[in-house]
This record gives C-alpha cells, structure tokens and sequence, in this order.
C-alpha cells in the first residue's frame, strides 16, 4: 500500500468504527424491544411510535445536515455527531417514564442523519469504479451492528438492563467524536474524479443553490428519490419487528432467535459488499448496471421472504436456510443507490443530493414500524412484515427499471461538467 493510499484507508477504518458502534447503539431498539416494553407498559403501537419518533427526527434534520457538509468542513461535523450521539443516547437511558422516553429517544434521530457526509467525504478519496465496494465495505457495519446490538441485548440486558447498556453506547460515541475531530482529514471537493484527479490543484467548490436546485432537473435522480421512500419500509419492518416475531409467533427462545438471526446477518453483511461490488463490474460495461443489480436483489429479497414467512414453525431448518438465502440480496441496491446518486451529482452537493434521498428514504422509515405495529395488533406480525415487505420490494423494482432508461443521459451530463470544470481549472492555474 502506497503512502498515498494509507490516509483513505485510515479514513475507512475509523468511519467503519463509526458506523458500526453507531449502528449497534440505533439498532439495540430491536432486541431491547420486549424488556422496554415491560419497562413502561406499553404495547405493539406505542412502541412503533417510539422508533418512529426518532425517524422523523432524522428525516427533517437530513437537509440541515446536507447543506452543512457542502458548506462545511465535513470531518468537524462528522465529530459533532458522533458527540450528539453520546450525549442523547444517554438522555434516553435516563427517561423516567414512557413520555420522557419516547421524547429523549426522539433527540437521538438528530445524528442518524449525519451520513450524507461521511459518504460525501469517502467520495473524494475513492474514484467512481470501485466506489460501489468501498460503500459495500463501509455498509457491513449496519448488519454486524445489528449482530452485536443482538448479542449485547442477549448477554448484558439482564445484568445491566437496557438502561446501562445505553450508558455504554453514549459513551463511546463521545470517544469517537475526539478521534474523527483529530485524526481525519477533510479533502478538496472532486478530488478523486478522473477528469480533476491530474491537477495539481483543484479549486474550492461549495454548496451553490443554483447546483443543489438542478438536482431536481435530472429525472433519473428523482425516481431514485421516489424509489426511496418505499425501499425502507422492508428495512424498517425487519430491522424493528423480526426479533420479537421470531420470539413471539415462531416460539424462538434467545439463544435461538440469536442463532438465526446470526447467520442471518452474517449472510446479509456479504450482500452489501457484494452487491456493490457487482454494481462496480457491470457499471464499468454500462451505465445502467448498478441500478440492474439493484432490481435483482429487490426481486429476489421478495421472492425468497415468501419462501421463508411460509414455512411452517416446526421446519427451523428450512427456514434457517430460505431466509439467509433471502438475506444475500436484500442489500444489493444500498451501496448501488449512493453510488448512482454520486455518478450524476456534481461533487460540491452530494452531501445535499444524498441527504435529499434520506430525507425521502427517512419519511418512509419514520411510518413504516408504526405501520407494522398496528397491522401486527389487528392481525399478526408476520402478516405486517409480509404485505409491507413484498408489495414495496415489487414497486422499488418498477422504479428501478425507469432509472435505468434515464440514467446514461443524466451520467454523461456530469461527466461533460467535470470536463469543462477541468479545463477551466488548467486555464487558470498558471496564474496561481
């Protein structure tokens, strides 16, 4: 490894660190379900609006977060989240009673909105033909997050109960914000596209509204956007629901429902990164190919979900084997997504344009556990996770196939931009 490729490697390093610990902090919700739900009395619906709380948040803050990281140095926001994240994560392990709760865990959406900029950052260490892998990489900690948040759940919630287990989490997202603050470094906007990566110095591009509006003129990213909002429903019903349905109407006991889901998520971690990396293979034969990938995966996580709700309870074999297979594709088209929404935004808001697909992506997640929680109280849960899960898998596919037709015209545009970005820039250097 060369010196110059050490520091972009250093970078992944520590916000995989990030993502993970963050990931296990947000996603310890879904085992610690059922002992907060004892906690505070409460039942399938008020819980949903628990988590749906800190969705909102999330969402609304998505823009705000955007718009700082294309103005702003990035790596110093990215502390400041990491520092949110500590300090609400332990205002929430404090909550007296269920409305506190339900308000402090509101406060911890504010940094779950904090990634525009850590991929935005990312952006410009890695170029566009292996970007869909470093993403897949970086995107193993949301599943290995959700495996230690499950195992912490399992292990420590009896002795520490879910309120210590918060005060540890917080607390190292407090210890991350020092290290981001001081070890990563931010970098020049652009810096790793091909048309700019020769020149020896690359003007300072910042959040232009004019560039931020345009966006909205490419119609290949506004299908994505739509896409979003229906692509995490299913994320959002698994994520927060599947740990008690396996406990509550499959029987699981803990060392069983923590078996499954462990192979589960260890078959869904390689999914993300080979999901990007096979966007990254077809997107070098043509443009379309990280969004075909992307329906594959949409279409196959359907199908086999099928297979495996279907199964019947005293088959755990079986369905042990239908699910993992089901957990291979369903992060095909995470990486994919931000990578295609970086092919056709220009360098200077990507932090907008992956924000503004958040803030879609977060209004979806914000109703869908509150949608499941009351279709699981009127009829089951396995019923919500089924219709929710399918029907919005199926409608992703449709939207990623308009993608596709839309998005040769569009990458092109951005690459003609960053050419004429290039040529202005050798203009003028001399005069530097």
């Amino acid at each position: 490894m060369t010196s110059r490729q050490r520091p972009r490697w250093f970078v992944v390093a520590v916000f995989f660190a990030f993502m993970l610990l963050h990931q296990t902090d947000k996603l310890l919700i879904g085992p610690l379900t059922s002992k907060i739900m004892e906690t505070f009395s409460i039942n399938e619906a008020q819980m949903g609006a628990v988590v749906s709380g800190a969705l909102l948040v999330n969402s609304f803050l998505y823009p705000v977060w955007g718009y700082l990281y294309d103005r702003y140095a990035r790596n110093k926001l990215l502390a400041i989240a990491s520092l949110i994240w500590g300090s609400t994560t332990w205002l929430s392990a404090i909550a007296p009673n269920y409305g506190t709760f339900l308000a402090t865990r509101a406060t911890t959406g504010i940094d779950d909105s904090s990634y525009p900029g850590l991929f935005s950052l990312v952006s410009d260490y890695f170029g566009p033909e292996m970007r869909g892998r470093v993403y897949g990489l970086l995107q193993l900690a949301q599943p290995i997050g959700y495996m230690l948040g499950m195992l912490l759940g399992l292990m420590l919630s009896e002795s520490l109960g879910w309120r210590g287990i918060y005060y540890i989490t917080g607390s190292v997202g407090v210890m991350l914000s020092a290290i981001i603050w001081f070890f990563v470094k931010d970098r020049p906007r652009g810096a790793s596209e091909p048309e700019l990566s020769s020149l020896d110095t690359i003007g300072i591009h910042r959040f232009d509204r004019k560039t931020a509006l345009g966006l909205f003129r490419k119609r290949s990213l506004i299908l994505l956007f739509i896409q979003g909002f229906f692509g995490v429903f299913p994320w959002n019903v698994i994520t927060y629901w599947f740990f008690r349905y396996l406990e509550t109407e499959r029987g699981y006991a803990g060392s069983e429902v923590f078996t499954t889901m462990a192979v589960a998520v260890l078959v869904l971690s390689a999914g993300y990164f080979v999901g990007g990396a096979l966007g990254d293979w077809l997107f070098k034969r043509t443009p379309k190919g990280r969004v075909w990938i992307s329906t594959v995966g949409v279409v196959l996580g359907a199908l086999f979900l099928i297979l495996a709700i279907r199964v019947p309870v005293a088959n755990r074999g079986l369905f042990m084997l239908l699910l993992s297979i089901d957990a291979l594709f369903i992060p095909f088209a995470s990486a994919n997504v931000i990578s295609t929404v970086y092919d056709v935004a220009l360098p200077e808001v990507r932090s907008t344009a992956i924000a503004v697909q958040y803030f879609i992506e977060g209004a979806g997640a914000a109703v869908a556990p509150l949608i499941a929680g009351l279709i699981a109280v009127r009829y089951s849960l396995q019923d919500a996770i089924l219709w929710i899960c399918v029907s919005t898998w199926l409608l992703c596919a449709v939207f990623f196939l308009g993608v596709a037709q839309l998005l040769p015209k569009d990458i092109a545009l951005l690459r003609s931009q960053l050419r004429e970005r290039a040529r202005q820039e050798k203009i003028q250097q001399p005069a530097r």
